[in-house]
């Protein structure tokens, strides 16, 4: 397949752009939008933050090459790239600054609190799809949720769902960052989408906010900072450093959408699936620090949280415990579990015992 090549002269690609966008919504998407796939622009950008090692130890994110901010070269054929936006955050949740200002409650970021959207999302798309499919007869497409080398906000934000904001989410003026991305790249030459203008201004709201500093400067996030980097991607031991910053963090952080003035339009979740289970939305330290790793893998199963593993679960909890005001239950739940734990919990569990010693 040769770029325009698969124009097909008995359709109108206007109004299948509309039938897009309509089957979008049947599925649950809020928002479609459609970009070439030239992202030259961003290409530079990315090789410089490999270069700085600023990835830390997410190594898969040079191990495609060029084929992340070059679409044609990951699936041959592409000439255009349909993003789709999804709203996330779950109506029956605990108020976040309510559970991150409690220092013995655990803070889970929003966007884990229910099912895992990878496939939930990857379903939806591939009913769009499918209906594309039926419409124009064989065409060459492929679907992505979070999966591959995907420059996803780069593209969404070529497609007019919103721009890139200075902590590297993307902003839609009208419902705000809580939301998941996913495409469909296609070989079918579809008329594209305008992007829209940053509205950022001078806000550096988000900058100011990080816990760990993480966000370098307007548009630059060192990940080896991030709290979401140190607790569900990196699988050693954290930085003894950052371990303060992390307060009670145990999955992911959302303060940077918190504060972020946009996210005052931001729209609740329609999905049944990504409302709040198990109480994770303001759980108790104690109680999730005694579960088994049987308790863990039954109670997390469907669960984005599963994926980082009991060891690093537990890890992250202990440095939470260490954070959270002094108390004598704290400590005997760290000496307890010590006796069972990993050495790499352990160390964590140490470092809290210390912490709340001292």
């Amino acid at each position: 397949m040769n770029n325009e090549s698969c124009s097909k002269p008995d359709i109108s690609y206007p109004d299948l752009v509309e039938n897009i966008r309509q089957w979008g919504l049947d599925a649950g998407f809020q928002q479609t939008g459609i970009a070439d796939i030239d992202l030259s622009d961003y290409e530079p950008k990315f090789i410089d933050w490999l270069n700085n090692q600023f990835h830390g130890e997410m190594h898969y994110m040079q191990h495609h090459g060029s084929k992340r901010y070059r679409p044609a070269e990951l699936v041959p054929g592409t000439v255009r790239a349909i993003s789709f936006r999804m709203d996330y955050f779950p109506p029956d949740a605990k108020e976040p600054w309510s559970v991150i200002n409690q220092s013995k409650l655990g803070y889970i970021s929003r966007y884990a609190l229910g099912r895992d959207y990878h496939k939930l999302m990857r379903k939806k798309l591939q009913t769009v799809a499918k209906k594309i499919e039926q419409e124009t007869g064989s065409t060459g497409y492929r679907v992505f949720v979070d999966s591959a080398p995907v420059m996803e906000k780069a593209l969404a934000e070529k497609a007019g769902l919103g721009w890139i904001g200075k902590h590297t989410n993307l902003l839609n003026r009208d419902t705000g960052s809580w939301f998941f991305l996913g495409e469909i790249y296609t070989d079918l030459p579809l008329p594209i989408d305008k992007p829209v203008a940053d509205h950022c201004g001078a806000c550096t709201r988000c900058i100011d906010i990080c816990p760990t500093q993480a966000i370098i400067a307007p548009g630059k996030l060192d990940a080896r900072k991030c709290i979401s980097y140190l607790t569900i991607e990196l699988r050693g031991s954290i930085p003894e450093a950052m371990r303060p910053h992390i307060g009670n963090r145990i999955y992911g952080c959302d303060d940077c959408q918190l504060v972020c003035p946009w996210n005052r339009f931001a729209k609740m979740s329609e999905q049944a699936d990504f409302s709040a289970r198990h109480r994770l939305d303001a759980p108790e330290l104690l109680d999730l620090f005694s579960w088994s790793e049987k308790e863990f893998l039954t109670k997390m199963e469907g669960s984005a949280i599963r994926r980082i593993g009991f060891d690093c679960w537990q890890r992250n909890i202990a440095v939470a415990l260490g954070n959270a005001d002094h108390s004598e239950a704290i400590l005997q739940a760290l000496t307890e579990k010590h006796t069972t734990a990993s050495s790499m919990v352990k160390e964590h569990i140490d470092w809290a015992i210390r912490q709340q010693t001292t």
